[in-house]
Order: C-alpha cells, then structure tokens, then sequence
C-alpha cells in the first residue's frame, strides 16, 4: 500500500533549522524520510538536534552573508527541497522604527531568502525540486506595531508567487503563512518586551487566535511536508495559512 506524504531519499535543507518550526520541520521530513541538512548561525543548537536524527548534517551559516552562502552551497551535491525559515523579529510602528533595525530585518527574511533561493537554483533545477517558504499572516494584514514585520512577510509572500510564474514547471514554490506559534520566538519576544507580564501577554496571544489558542510547531512543519511530498503535486505559487482562524476572521 501506498503511504502518502513520504519523501524518502529526497535531500532537503531548512534555515534557521535548528529551533522552533525549523527544528520541528527536521523532524517532521527526517521521519518521513527525508536525509536533512539543518542550516543555522545556532551550532550548538544545531549539532544537538542533528545527534537526534541519524544521518543528519549541520550547515553553520549566516544567510545575510553571500559569500558563506555561496560556498556552503558549492559543497552541497544535490538538494531536492529548501525551506526558508530563518528569521528575526522587530516590534515598532513605523515612527517607531530604527532605520538600521529596519535594514536588519530586511537582510535576514529577505535578502537572506534571496541569497539562499538563488545559490540552490542550480541544485533545485536539476532535481525539478520542491521549495518551501515560510512566511506569516502579518504579510496578508496588518498588524499592529509591526511594521517592518509586516514588510518583510508580505516581500517573502511576493517573491514565492514569482518564482513560480518564472519556473512553472521546472520547480515548485509555495509559502506558509502561520499565525502566532508557540516557539522560542515568541519567547524571547514575552522576555524582550513583557518580562513583568508574561503570563497575561501570553494569554492576549493564545486569543488572538480564534480557535484559542497558539499554534505548536510540528502543525507548521507537517504542512511543509505535504507541500514537498508527491501528494502536493499540483500546488504552486500558493500562499497557504494555517492561523487558528485568524485571517478568516479578521479579514
């Protein structure tokens, strides 16, 4: 019998691999088959999380920077799926925000995509290879001081769309767009800004969330699977939410 959402054999590659959806997203492709290379500036984090997955390996990179970039993927033989996780975030409006945390943003969740997507072309190309990206309902509507977030979301949204009208058939690119999971993202957001209130802040959040509560990374990471198994065949260029009803009802 057929198992669907199997990928074995296939290579796959996630940035910011070594925590939260990332992390949970090697785990999810490693069991089902998947050999994985977890991409991250986190080695510690990294090399822990690649001892629990057999054959797993570690990438130690900074997406910002294009020449570690490029030379990490001259190393790479082949790869048949990329998921672009890594990321960074910034709480501001737009009077409230820096020009040089602006700026930061941007080459992390964007120019870090950028670099990673064009150095794995020529691997992707050849394997006619699935891509994942991982962006946020914050590029679908507005949220509230977060405008550089905002930004940045809504370029990984436009760039997915993109490559899949330039590479039709060649490859696949689609995005997630999560709403608030419970990681140490969001953690370190409660210490960062609401250290004396952490428990009522996180409970704003579990109910910013229709359904109640926040997302767990192994749902985020279970829809990258099925996005990159052979089952999601006929899905490309879309933007696919997965938010506790948020969008849906903030809409």
């Amino acid at each position: 019998m057929h198992l669907p959402f199997r990928v074995d054999g296939r290579k796959a590659l996630v940035t910011g691999g070594a925590s939260g959806i990332g992390a949970a997203t090697c785990r999810v492709l490693h069991a089902a088959g998947a050999q994985v290379s977890i991409a991250d500036v986190d080695q510690p984090g990294a090399e822990a999380l690649a001892r629990e997955l057999s054959g797993a390996s570690v990438i130690i990179l900074d997406i910002t920077d294009e020449a570690a970039v490029q030379s990490a993927f001259a190393r790479i033989a082949a790869l048949d799926i990329l998921v672009n996780n890594a990321g960074i975030g910034l709480v501001g409006g737009v009077e409230q925000t820096e020009l040089a945390d602006f700026e930061r943003l941007f080459r992390v969740k964007v120019l870090g995509l950028f670099l990673v997507t064009r150095a794995a072309m020529r691997l992707w190309l050849a394997a006619r290879g699935s891509m994942v990206n991982i962006g946020s309902v914050a590029g679908l509507v507005g949220v509230k001081k977060r405008f550089a977030y905002c930004a940045t979301k809504g370029a990984v949204i436009a760039m997915t769309r993109q490559l899949a009208v330039d590479h039709p058939t060649e490859i696949r690119a689609n995005c997630i767009c999560p709403g608030t999971v419970d990681t140490p993202f969001v953690e370190a957001y409660l210490e960062k800004y609401h250290r004396h209130e952490k428990d009522k802040v996180r409970a704003e959040l579990h109910q910013r969330q229709p359904v109640g509560r926040l997302g767990r990374p192994e749902e985020i990471a279970h829809m990258v699977l099925y996005l990159c198994s052979p089952e999601a065949e006929f899905v490309n260029g879309s933007v696919l939410t997965i938010d506790g009803g948020w969008t849906a009802f903030y809409s």
